[in-house]
């Protein structure tokens, strides 16, 4: 099980699976008229008292743990998820999906910038593979239509560069000797105040919406918890760059679930985008192997 826990190829796998699942549950949350602020805030709240168990022996008195949490739950979880859900109405889900397509180019071409884990070559190739495949996937499916309020557009840009910022960040100020669960609980659980106050600003801090979609909350929490467990593994393991492709890999699964789950039928320029993702994302996953965990 180590073995594996050390592999960034089974950890992208199973974080981007994780992810895939994710967000068709969101959506399900969303038309059931449940507050998308407070949506997420619960999701991170459970997944991070999880990890707070689990890392409960570890070290906790620590002002490093406190500034990398916050760090790490704006740049990652507040600032992106919050513009999103403010943007998508304006821009549409194609593009609002094509921000997270944007975010491996932003994490590579920072991690170069600034020296932190920068990308070889191999993972260069996936990022561009996944880029261009996930703009097919978003083309083939007929979602790329011009926003009817640009200004919008250039906000949702945010979404991108907040994700890549968060990712070199929690590289570069990772807790010396905290581990990936630790790390976890810390930026999960500092992300939830804020949420909780945007969740009161949009008038939705009403928990009865969640309580009578029980079923899909179970399966969210359950999702989200095996997401957390994974995605901070493959931050300690993989990098920033390596980490970032898990946006590619949950809009290939996102198909898989819309076909199989929602009969949804999608043309073959989406299908080739989507093996342009899987192409790229084992080439990475052969350099990456073969380096030694840190």
């Amino acid at each position: 099980m180590n073995k594996l826990l050390n592999n960034p190829f089974f950890l992208l796998v199973g974080t981007g699976l994780t992810l895939g699942a994710i967000a068709p549950l969101g959506k399900l949350a969303l038309q059931a008229g449940i507050d998308p602020f407070l949506w997420v805030a619960v999701f991170l709240l459970i997944s991070g008292l999880l990890l707070l168990w689990l890392s409960r022996r570890e070290n906790w008195g620590r002002a490093d743990l406190l500034g990398f949490g916050l760090g790490a739950g704006l740049f990652a979880n507040v600032i992106p998820n919050s513009i999103l859900l403010l943007a998508i109405p304006h821009i549409g889900s194609g593009l609002g999906g094509l921000m997270f397509a944007l975010s491996p180019v932003i994490t590579a071409v920072l991690s170069i910038t600034l020296k932190v884990r920068p990308p070889n070559r191999a993972l260069l190739v996936a990022v561009a593979l996944g880029f261009v495949g996930a703009i097919l996937i978003v083309a083939g499916r007929n979602s790329l239509a011009l926003p009817s309020a640009p200004t919008w557009l250039l906000i949702a840009l945010l979404v991108p560069a907040s994700l890549a910022v968060g990712n070199v960040f929690r590289t570069a100020y990772w807790p010396k000797d905290a581990k990936p669960m630790q790390a976890g609980a810390a930026a999960n659980l500092l992300s939830v105040p804020p949420l909780l106050a945007l969740s009161t600003w949009n008038g939705g801090l009403d928990i009865s919406p969640i309580l009578a979609q029980w079923p899909l909350a179970l399966g969210q929490w359950a999702a989200s918890i095996c997401m957390y467990l994974l995605f901070f593994r493959l931050q300690w393991v993989g990098g920033p760059t390596y980490l970032s492709q898990i946006g590619y890999f949950a809009a290939a699964v996102g198909l898989a679930v819309g076909t199989l789950v929602f009969g949804e039928t999608y043309p073959g320029l989406v299908w080739c985008g989507a093996a342009l993702i899987l192409a790229g994302i084992g080439a990475s996953a052969l350099e990456q192997t073969r380096k030694p965990a840190p």
